[in-house]
């Protein structure tokens, strides 16, 4: 299992717009990934609610995992979009 943990870049952390970009990368990632706060359960991070359910907030440290070919590739362009709290979805994720 491939893992990644970052600090959110994002000042509001991951709410309503930010969230939206993450889940839309990780779901475009075809790889399932999950995402959680350090000593709490995963949860899918191709679903806005379950994302939004953390309650994720800027500088917040985030784990990420996947298990399937290419996670470590997937792993880190999600990790630099979270650490970069890009405004946009990048055209490379």
């Amino acid at each position: 299992m491939a893992e990644r943990r970052v600090n959110v870049g994002w000042a509001e952390g991951l709410h309503a717009r930010p969230a939206s970009i993450f889940v839309r990368a990780a779901t475009a990632s075809g790889i399932p990934v999950t995402i959680a706060k350090p000593d709490t359960a995963p949860v899918n991070a191709a679903s806005m609610l379950a994302v939004l359910s953390l309650g994720v907030q800027g500088g917040e440290e985030i784990v990420l995992s996947a298990d399937a070919d290419g996670a470590e590739a997937t792993l880190e362009r999600l990790a630099k979009l979270v650490a970069e709290g890009l405004d946009e979805l990048p055209e490379t994720v």
